[in-house]
């Protein structure tokens, strides 16, 4: 979408509330997703095929693969969200959607708030695609119900997805943006991905100390930490 097009697209986001201005602009970016459905694709693909490789790399012993499963469910979806992240920013700089949005006075907290928020759901989508196939690939059981396992990855991929943006921004317009990515990327999110294995766990093997809800206290609190961040210094990035 070049900048025209952009305008176009987002023809009420002069002046609206925080709000409304992150859902025109979460309109506009599900619009094209939808359209060209690329990245879904090949994220989709890409998760799928790196699940279906852990299984093979563990050898057939059944046991170690059940109790590895959430560690390769969750190495799945971060591996997977470099490839998104780093594509959805790379639309947005070469088409100049980015300085677009900025000449309708749309705020950077607004802007960030709304990839993230969308890179979140991606993730989440992609989390819930891939925990049947885990679960099918590993001979895997939950223990918990489905609407635990559902929170863990709204709150891990949401962990993923404002670091993510933030990051993915910073490395957009450099050459070697899919290799600093993850390596920007990686060990921010070491915290974030120990909790979100930790959690998962329990929901497949259950959780007779009741240990769940302090790591989904981390997780929470590690999403407070870093979406905070991310739209404090969004401004700053986009800037540069």
């Amino acid at each position: 979408m070049s900048l025209s097009q952009t305008s176009l697209a987002t023809p009420k986001i002069k002046g609206p509330s925080l709000l409304r201005t992150i859902w025109l602009i979460l309109q506009k970016d599900l619009r094209i997703e939808w359209r060209q459905r690329a990245r879904i694709n090949a994220t989709a693909f890409f998760a799928i095929l790196t699940l279906l490789l852990f299984s093979f790399a563990a050898g057939p012993q059944a046991a170690l693969l059940e109790k590895q499963a959430p560690g390769y469910l969750w190495l799945a979806i971060f591996l997977a969200s470099v490839l998104a992240l780093s594509e959805s920013m790379r639309l947005e700089n070469e088409n100049e959607a980015l300085e677009g949005l900025r000449l309708l006075s749309t705020t950077p907290l607004a802007i960030f708030l709304a990839k993230a928020i969308l890179n979140t759901l991606m993730l989440w989508a992609l989390g819930l695609l891939l925990l049947p196939l885990s679960i099918a690939f590993y001979d895997a059981h939950m223990e918990l119900g489905v609407h635990q396992a559902a929170l863990v990855l709204l709150l891990g991929t949401a962990a993923i997805s404002a670091p993510g943006t933030l990051y993915a921004t910073i490395t957009s317009k450099l050459q070697a943006r899919e290799v600093l990515l993850p390596l920007l990327l990686f060990p921010v999110l070491i915290p974030g991905l120990l909790a979100c294995v930790k959690a998962m766990t329990l929901v497949y093997t259950g959780d007779p100390m009741q240990q769940l809800p302090s790591w989904l206290a981390l997780l929470v609190s590690f999403n407070l930490i870093y979406w905070i961040v991310g739209g404090l210094l969004f401004g700053r990035v986009i800037e540069e």
